[in-house]
């Protein structure tokens, strides 16, 4: 039983964090574009949902988390394009803004936890906790974490298919053109920028797509939570693409999901053996570290099983 209930953690944890894998995979396998935006709009996307939740608005914060991506998105990519910022130094000073702004919309204060104060029978002013879409399904479906993981795993299908679909069309042929040969697209009659500014946007928004799901899942929003995402983030693409490689859009999208759920497992497992808290962050680096050199390792074994026949074949 225990493991299962790990298994089910590892699952529902792997899908909220699955859109921001599929931000990254955007960002640095079909741009090509060390976006470091990623830390500040999924905190962004986490800090408008808990506003709009609170608000009395769980569907439209999901939503609204979503858009405030987007829009650190279109921050990033106008520095890029239009102001000519290197990409890196644009999503470190977006992020860096947004450090400020994320202060603000909380009201100057570093957390905001999902409730509303309210007036119960006998007059008391009482925090009572406010709609999420999580609580929402769980009164449908019933047990939490169950509903919690079908919910956010529905969530992840849908983006995924519709991600999938979206590169297919003409705006995502020309973003996928641009992170392949972005000097042969401005030779064209397709907009580079506009290209660039829409993928960047597009990763973003659905980076704060997995914050202001974590928000609700939660029930609180931190400043903090956003520090590391994009190591958490690489290392679901990268340990998806060390299983699947690089063969189309449609499979990078999907080696990004299970990546992010094999990461939570691998995380799950950690925990199993009394790791300190502290030490997560090293262990994603080592993570990454060991998926970056898996198809290495592996073209250097094929490099020398190749060499190896070779030599059999000529002494004979």
């Amino acid at each position: 039983m225990h493991y299962f209930e790990m298994l089910l953690s590892a699952l529902g944890q792997g899908a909220i964090y699955a859109p921001m894998a599929l931000g990254v995979f955007i960002a640095f396998r079909i741009l090509n574009t060390p976006d470091l935006t990623i830390d500040g709009s999924f905190v962004f996307g986490m800090t408008v949902c808990a506003m709009v939740t609170v608000a009395g608005h769980p569907v439209l914060a999901i939503l609204a988390g979503t858009a405030a991506g987007m829009l650190a998105g279109l921050v990033t990519g106008i520095l890029q394009t239009s102001l000519q910022i290197n990409a890196i130094l644009s999503g470190i000073l977006t992020m860096t803004g947004l450090y400020t702004v994320n202060y603000m919309v909380l009201g100057g204060q570093a957390n905001l936890y999902l409730q509303q104060m309210q007036i119960n029978e006998s007059g008391v002013e009482v925090p009572v906790a406010s709609q999420t879409i999580y609580k929402m399904m769980a009164a449908v479906a019933g047990n939490g974490e169950v509903s919690s993981l079908i919910l956010s795993g529905l969530i992840v299908v849908i983006v995924s298919v519709l991600l999938s679909l979206f590169f297919k069309t003409r705006p995502g042929i020309a973003i996928r053109a641009t992170g392949d040969n972005e000097e042969m697209v401005r030779s064209s009659s397709i907009n580079a920028d506009r290209s660039r500014t829409l993928g960047i946007m597009l990763a973003n928004s659905l980076v704060g797509l997995s914050g202001a799901m974590l928000c609700q899942q939660q029930r609180y929003a931190d400043l903090g939570c956003g520090n590391g995402m994009l190591v958490v983030g690489l290392a679901s693409v990268i340990i998806g693409q060390a299983l699947f490689g690089r063969r189309g859009v449609t499979l990078g999208v999907v080696s990004a999901v299970i990546g992010s759920v094999l990461y939570r497992m691998i995380l799950q497992g950690a925990y199993q053996i009394d790791m300190p808290s502290y030490t997560v962050k090293l262990l994603s680096a080592l993570i990454v570290t060991v998926a970056l050199v898996m198809p290495l390792t592996k073209e250097k074994m094929n490099t020398m099983r190749i060499r190896r026949a070779g030599e059999k074949e000529a002494y004979k």
